[in-house]
């Protein structure tokens, strides 16, 4: 009796999790668009019926209010400042083998690639907010105009998960559906993403596959490999367009290039020996030594200005420098 009554219960909750499934439009345009050669309808239903699954009032506001429609002077404050810079000028002094690395294979500009991934996540410390399911599946049930768009994404989602073994509610991204440190959205994602140090899988959380599929995207949309082209609606222009059709955004990534390249330039491959001359020959009377002296400390990570004067803040960088190197 006891196994006929669990028999039946067991047969309500089928039914019912079907009727479930049947009523639900985020499903039904993803079972439309996946591929089912590659995913089976057992993995997709399973992951519909995810208790995680939640809706977000907060991402139909957010797309009210995107960064894009904001004037160039108000974009460029948000993505063309200091923080920004000294950020990017300390992580390419971190990685300068690996970003040389990358931008050598694919003949892309290394601080085109290191802006791209400043402006995305602030090298890696803003990239999330709403897991990429919950932001789609959001997506097509409160915003018809992107219902189309959002489900082919949340299909490629899932061909990337079942592929990839990922937990579909483990990964979190933006408001819009993008994730990882490039910032991609699943099809691009899919389509552009490499595994840049070989070890059998595209993370997008791991340096090497995030930058390698940057220049990578940046190649197969337009730029072409050693350009040096940074002209408006030049191939350069044109890629980074493509990554997101703002003309706001493109400004963002070659003016942040420009400034992280000139900050750089004091960088060089052996950058320890650089500051150590420096501070070996300082001349505290020189203004020019002084500046000379605050510029190489800004390009170490750093956060001065460069105004040629003995400062508080110049000799608190130049103590902890020093303590640092002993």
């Amino acid at each position: 009796m006891i196994k006929i009554s669990l028999l039946i219960v067991s047969l309500i909750s089928f039914s019912f999790a079907k009727k479930e499934l049947s009523t639900d439009l985020a499903y039904q345009l993803v079972l439309e668009k996946i591929n089912k050669k590659i995913v089976p309808v057992a993995f997709i239903d399973n992951v519909f019926k995810n208790p995680k699954i939640e809706l977000h009032a907060k991402i139909p506001e957010r797309f009210a209010r995107p960064y894009e429609k904001k004037s160039w002077e108000q974009y460029k404050k948000l993505f063309i400042k200091e923080s920004r810079i000294v950020a990017g000028v300390k992580f390419y002094s971190k990685n300068k083998d690996l970003i040389l690395k990358v931008s050598k294979k694919y003949g892309v500009d290394p601080f085109i690639i290191l802006s791209i991934a400043g402006i995305e996540s602030n090298y890696g410390k803003h990239y999330k907010g709403f897991t990429v399911f919950n932001s789609l599946y959001t997506q097509i049930h409160e915003m018809p105009k992107r219902a189309k768009w959002a489900s082919k994404e949340l299909a490629s989602y899932l061909e990337y998960c079942y592929q990839d073994n990922v937990d579909p509610q483990s990964i979190e991204g933006s408001y819009a559906g993008a994730f990882g440190f490039g910032q991609f959205i699943p099809s691009s994602f899919n389509r552009y993403s490499v595994d840049f140090d070989n070890d059998g899988v595209r993370r997008p959380h791991d340096w090497p596959d995030v930058l390698g599929s940057i220049a990578n995207y940046l190649i197969k949309n337009g730029y072409n490999s050693g350009s040096t082209n940074y002209e408006k609606k030049g191939d350069i222009w044109k890629s980074v367009y493509a990554y997101n059709h703002s003309e706001n955004y493109v400004m963002a990534v070659l003016g942040l290039t420009e400034k992280i390249r000139e900050r750089s330039s004091y960088l060089h491959s052996n950058v320890e020996n650089r500051l150590n001359y420096v501070i070996e020959t300082f001349d505290p009377l020189d203004n020019r030594s002084v500046s000379d002296l605050q510029k190489v400390l800004n390009a170490n990570g750093y956060d001065l200005e460069t105004d040629g004067r003995l400062g508080r803040r110049t000799l608190d960088a130049l103590r902890d420098a020093q303590l640092k190197r002993n």
